[in-house]
């Protein structure tokens, strides 16, 4: 997802999103440590599409 779409999400959007990140990330850890993902580098871009939403989300509530 990118940066400018997170902007335009609301918050009560934004931390609904994030959690089911985290949900989905949680499940492809536990997925990975049964059997190997065919793509690792999934798990990466997922871990930082999470971080950025963290990152806009307490811009969002600063302001």
């Amino acid at each position: 997802m990118k940066t400018s779409e997170i902007r335009e999400l609301s918050l009560q959007e934004l931390q609904e999103r994030i959690d089911a990140e985290k949900t989905a990330l949680l499940q492809m850890k536990l997925n990975h440590a049964v059997s190997p993902v065919e793509n690792p580098t999934v798990l990466k871009k997922s871990r930082r599409n999470i971080a950025r939403m963290l990152t806009i989300l307490r811009q969002k509530q600063q302001n």
